[in-house]
C-alpha cells in the first residue's frame, strides 16, 4: 500500500510485453545487439522513490502482475539525451495521470550507484566495471527522487505500485533482482529521518 499523501490510479493500457520468455530472450538480445551496434552501449536511468510508512522507509516498486517481476521506474535513455532529462521523461511516462493533469516536477536528486552488464547474455549487474570487460553492454544509473508531498500516480493495468520496507530488499535479488538488492546498500549512507 502507498502512503495516504499518494493517491493511485488505473491507466487503461498496459505495458506491452511479448508472452513466450524464450522468444522474448532471443527478440530482446537481437535487439540489443543491433542497438549496440548501431549506438554503443545501452544507457539506463532508474529512480528510487522513498517513502515513510509506519516510520520505516520504503522503496517504491512497480509489480508487473503478468510475471510477478518487481522494477524500478525508469528505463533505457534516447541517444543524446542527458540522464536526468530522461528520467523525467521516463517517470512522466511511466508514473504521471495520462491526461497531463498532476505531473509532478521530478527533482533528479543525488546518483546513487552504477551497475554494468558485461554482456548481452549475463542477466548479471555488477557495482563495478570488471578488469576483464573493456565494452561493457550496458550501463544502468539509480538516482535518489525525492517526492513531491502530494502526488497522484497513474499505473498500467497490468502493474502494481508497492511500498516495499528498505529491510525487506537487503540480500533479496533473487525476488526483487539486483539493483533494486543494492538499494539498503546504497542507501546506508544517507541519514533517512522522514518529518
Amino acid at each position: 500500500m502507498v502512503s495516504a499523501w499518494y493517491v493511485v490510479v488505473l491507466r487503461h493500457v498496459d505495458w506491452a510485453k511479448e508472452t513466450c520468455v524464450l522468444t522474448h530472450a532471443r527478440s530482446t538480445q537481437q535487439r540489443y545487439r543491433a542497438q549496440y551496434a548501431e549506438q554503443g552501449m545501452r544507457r539506463s536511468v532508474y529512480a528510487a522513490l522513498l517513502v515513510q510508512n509506519h516510520g520505516h522507509p520504503h522503496v517504491l516498486l512497480l509489480e508487473d502482475q503478468s510475471d510477478k517481476t518487481w522494477l524500478l521506474p525508469g528505463g533505457k535513455l534516447k541517444p543524446g539525451e542527458s540522464e536526468a532529462a530522461g528520467l523525467r521523461r521516463k517517470l512522466s511516462n511511466k508514473l504521471a495521470p495520462v491526461d497531463g493533469t498532476e505531473v509532478p516536477e521530478w527533482d533528479i536528486g543525488e546518483l546513487l550507484g552504477s551497475a554494468y552488464r558485461p554482456s548481452f547474455e549475463s542477466p548479471a549487474l555488477y557495482p563495478y566495471l570488471p578488469a576483464h570487460v573493456t565494452r561493457p553492454k550496458e550501463l544502468s544509473k539509480l538516482f535518489l527522487v525525492p517526492l513531491p508531498e502530494h502526488c497522484v500516480f497513474a499505473v498500467p493495468r497490468n502493474m502494481k505500485i508497492m511500498a516495499v520496507p528498505l529491510f525487506e530488499l537487503h540480500s533479496a535479488a533473487d525476488k526483487y533482482g539486483p539493483l533494486i538488492a543494492m538499494l539498503p546498500t546504497l542507501l546506508s549512507r544517507f541519514s533517512l529521518v522522514f518529518a
